[in-house]
Parts: structure tokens; sequence; C-alpha cells
């Protein structure tokens, strides 16, 4: 018989959340762990599954006043004390829990102000962050909107220091991704060990790495006819208008139903997960 492998839990934390989970962040005190909602953050013990504290609530009494969601919450990986949570509207807020019992009032605020000549219909939803990953360090943090992937150093709240363009050749499709709902996909990204590169997801079963230190990056695609293995990747090249080089793909011609969200890279090597539609795939750096 063929090897069946089978999950089944060992506990159940239930009766805490309203609305969908959208993130769980484990604590570097191994201790307790955070799940959030689209209007609360909850701490609970690894150990007790039936109670748990709620740190941060953003339910106003009129839910008609309702302007922001809650969409991706982190703790700090080596300050049991600090995490950060990204909202619809762009922003993210550091809180730290020694403060108050109730995180509502946050440490720092960051936000980058917005450029008054590129504001358009579509400029609120395609701020609002996907994912947010703190570095291995714990010195700068990841942002994911729509458009970009936005590198955050701690220490300054005003601007990111690193903003890198994953697909901007779709700014001019916005509209019909508004009517065919992809606008609202929610793509993840993930840093590698040495926090040197970080990588996410796009459309056409493409993938995006950058690398922080030669400002080059990549377009790779992961799909079942060139991922034989052993096989290397060939980079990819999006056409955004004009004559079409022979390697290149035209934007008009991208499959919006192939998109990769989740993405992973193993916290020591060069090998990376790729979880595109149904399929998963794994690659790794080439050994010479």
């Amino acid at each position: 018989m063929d090897l069946m492998v089978e999950a089944s839990p060992r506990r159940v934390f239930a009766n805490a959340h309203t609305y969908h989970v959208n993130s769980i962040s484990v604590n570097s005190d191994h201790e307790t762990y955070l799940s959030a909602d689209d209007l609360r953050i909850n701490l609970w013990h690894l150990e007790i599954t039936d109670r748990s504290f709620n740190i941060v609530d953003i339910k106003p009494a009129n839910m008609e006043e309702l302007t922001e969601v809650i969409t991706a919450a982190e703790f700090h990986p080596r300050q049991c004390n600090v995490f950060v949570y990204s909202s619809s509207k762009g922003t993210v807020r550091l809180c730290d829990m020694r403060s108050s019992a109730l995180c509502d009032r946050h440490s720092k605020f960051f936000e980058e102000p917005e450029d008054p000549s590129s504001r358009s219909f579509f400029s609120e939803i395609i701020s609002s962050i996907s994912d947010v990953k703190f570095s291995h360090s714990g010195r700068y943090m990841m942002t994911r909107d729509y458009l970009s992937v936005k590198v955050w150093d701690l220490n300054m709240e005003s601007r990111p220091v690193e903003t890198h363009q994953v697909h901007e050749y779709l700014r001019s499709k916005l509209c019909s991704l508004y009517e065919n709902d992809c606008i609202f996909d929610k793509f993840e990204c993930c840093w590698n060990g040495s926090d040197s590169a970080i990588m996410t997801g796009s459309y056409n079963n493409f993938f995006r790495m950058f690398d922080r230190n030669t400002r080059r990056d990549v377009t790779l695609e992961a799909s079942r006819e060139n991922s034989k293995p052993r096989a290397s990747l060939k980079p990819r090249k999006v056409c955004t208008g004009g004559k079409r080089k022979k390697d290149e793909i035209s934007v008009d011609s991208l499959d919006f139903n192939k998109k990769i969200l989740h993405t992973a890279w193993h916290p020591a090597e060069n090998i990376i997960a790729v979880a595109a539609t149904n399929n998963l795939y794994i690659f790794q750096d080439r050994i010479n």
C-alpha cells in the first residue's frame, strides 16, 4: 500500500475569533503565540486552549465607522514583548506589550506618504498591505502591497529604506484586475536565511527574487513544463509594449488564474518552496 500521511490536531484553540484568522505568529519565548483576524489580535498560551487575552481591538462601537481592517500580524523574532500589525490602509503599527495590557496605542507607526500626482481610484486598494515579515536579525521588516515590496528599518518610521517593484507593468491593467477581483489577492513575502535576499509571488506562476546587496532582481516561473528534476530555471521577462523579444512574454497574455501567493525560504540553506495553485514546487540553488 501507498504510505498515507495524515495530520491530526493535537490541540484546538477555539471561540476567540468572530472573523477569519489571517495570521498566527509564535513568540520568541516559545510559550505564547498571537492570532489575528480583521479586527482583533489575541494572545494565547500554547498549553491553554480555552482562554486567550485580547491585545488589539480596532472594532468601532458603530460598525459603519469602520475605515480599516487588520491584514497581518507578527511577533518580533528576538524581543518577546514586541509585535507589529499591518492594515488595509497601508500602515504598520509596532506595539510593545510592556506598555499596557491592551495595545491600542502603538509605539511606532510606519507609513509612506502618498505621492499626490499618482493618486487614482485604486490607490487605497493597492496600498493595502497583504503581508508583513520581520527580518531574522530583527532590525528590518518587509511589507508587501499589491505592486511592490518595501523594506523598513525599525528605527525609521517615515519611509522605507528599500522599495522593490514586483509587477509595475500591471499598473495600466488595474481596471480589469479590479473587475476580476484579482486586485484583492493577498501575496505573501519572505526573507532568505541571511536577510540578503527577499522573495514574493506574482501572476502567471511567476515569482520574484530581489538581492538586497547587488540590487539585482530576477523573475522565475514555477510550472510543470519547465520543472524537470535537475533542470535550471530560466529568467523570464515581461514585455510591456513595443516590439516583443523572442524570450519575452506579453503583459496581455499573462494568466491571472495562475498565481503564487505563498512562498517560503529555508532558514539556513538556499532552498525555496513555492505554492502554485495546487502544486508545491521545491527548488534549490544549483550546486556545481
